[in-house]
């Protein structure tokens, strides 16, 4: 036996022979992914054994090298799950790992399992079965945020707070409308997510290193087997494409985007300046040094997170950019931020659900924080308009008379009369209906409005979906 065949033998690497020295240590460790894609590895086995099966039938293996590679891969699956895998440096990544480990249970037929694939195209597949499994928790997950939200819609539809512009009080709505505003976004997120899915579940395997295989494959059997719905129709592309990763990111970063908006509201709404709600002291923390201090700290976290998860994605736009065809090294750099997005989403949401579903409101604070600011001044302009002036001439009227409620220090709803009389003689005793603010929310009675009735219908629906 040669030396190098002897190097090969000790190391188990599957290009020893090509080489006359050994990777230094530092490249070992620079290059090799192991420590940080073992979530791979029941995937990995799940494609492998899809591939051993496919092989029996077309004849490439004998059915007692598939019985074999069945038996090793159980044991190896219930050794990753029960934490006794080995995992080697040496072995650079989850795959040799895992045919090694393999070849060691079951002998020559576990060498046969590579027949027909390159670690190129069973990468790409592990990933897209991986991420298809992900979006999967995921996309339920926002049914039940959504469905969290709406619970608590239904239990405020009547709840009046104010609406706001530019973060200055704007018209008179109700809770449960807001909260209502946050499930079309997350039902929106749920949408792109399935839609994803469809791109992420094409197969990749057969398309070996980059042109494809001399083996007399059955792609469509391996699809069926992995429950794919199509399969990647061209060799090059399927083993360099990383749109689905890319694809996932940007939705998850949408996601978190509007995570941190609500996040950014809880605050705000938390703060004693404001005094809308209260969050369940399990979502807070308190200070070091200032004892009476409670901070909403899981708001806070997950409107930073979102920075993070934004960065997966540019990182992941700017390792492909520059790429020729077909893999390159390169690609062993989309799995750590892919994976952290995936984390983080997964993480977020399922507190989300629990905090959301868990806000305390302070209903008399919200209804005091919409009586400011002349939120209804636009009834009464449309009270005008409805009376018969035009409505930029009503504009103005209503203009005039809230700068003379503000030099009087009252709201237009505290105007006597006669008072209000004086910008229109139109207006009359009516007006105060309308000046009210639940004369205010219920006039928004159509599909989208804030009028209580519309709030509870629309929150039934969502929890019927």
């Amino acid at each position: 036996m040669s030396q190098t065949q002897n190097q090969f033998d000790k190391k188990s690497e599957a290009w020893s022979a090509r080489f006359s020295e050994p990777v230094s240590e530092l490249v070992k460790r620079y290059t090799a992914s192991v420590f940080f894609e073992t979530r791979l590895a029941p995937f990995d086995i799940q494609g492998s054994l899809a591939h051993a099966e496919m092989l029996s039938h077309v004849g490439v293996i004998s059915p007692k090298d598939y019985e074999d590679i069945q038996k090793g891969m159980k044991v190896i699956l219930e050794e990753v799950e029960s934490g006794q895998f080995s995992w080697q440096l040496d072995l650079e990544d989850v795959h040799l790992n895992i045919e090694k480990r393999l070849v060691e249970l079951i002998g020559d037929a576990g060498k046969r399992l590579h027949t027909g694939r390159s670690r190129n195209d069973q990468v790409a597949t592990d990933i897209r079965l991986w991420l298809r499994h992900e979006i999967d928790i995921s996309a339920d997950l926002l049914k039940q945020l959504r469905k969290a939200l709406a619970t608590t819609a239904l239990e405020h539809y009547a709840t009046i707070m104010p609406g706001f512009t530019h973060l200055q009080v704007a018209q008179p709505i109700t809770f449960g409308h807001h909260l209502l505003a946050y499930a079309e976004m997350f039902g929106r997120d749920y949408q792109r997510l399935i839609d994803c899915r469809k791109r992420v579940n094409q197969l990749p395997l057969g398309a070996a290193a980059l042109a494809g295989t001399s083996y007399p494959i059955d792609r469509e059997r391996v699809a069926k087997t992995l429950s794919f719905e199509g399969i990647c129709r061209n060799s090059l592309d399927a083993v360099s494409d990383r749109d689905f990763a890319i694809e996932f990111c940007a939705a998850t970063s949408l996601v978190m985007a509007h995570i941190s908006r609500l996040s950014e509201e809880l605050i705000l709404w938390m703060s004693p300046r404001v005094g809308f709600i209260n969050l369940a002291d399990r979502f807070c923390t308190g200070s070091s040094i200032m004892p009476q201090k409670k901070n909403p700290d899981v708001p806070e976290l997950a409107r930073g997170k979102t920075g993070r998860v934004n960065g997966n994605l540019i990182g992941l736009l700017t390792l492909m950019k520059g790429q020729p065809l077909a893999y390159n090294k390169d690609n062993q750099e989309d799995k750590e931020g892919l994976f952290d997005s995936a984390d983080t989403l997964r993480d977020t949401l399922t507190i989300f659900i629990d905090m959301v579903s868990g806000i305390k409101v302070r209903a008399d604070n919200m209804r005091q924080a919409a009586l400011q600011g002349f939120s209804t001044a636009t009834d009464l302009a449309d009270y005008l308009v409805k009376k018969g002036l035009p409505f930029r001439d009503a504009h103005e009227t209503v203009a005039l008379a809230v700068r003379e409620c503000e030099q009087k220090g009252i709201d237009l709803a505290d105007l006597r009369l006669e008072e209000l009389k004086a910008f229109n003689q139109a207006i009359d005793k009516d007006v105060f209906e309308v000046l009210t603010l639940e004369g205010s929310v219920s006039a928004r009675n159509h599909i989208g409005g804030t009028a209580p009735e519309r709030v509870k219908a629309e929150a039934e629906r969502i929890l019927a979906e």
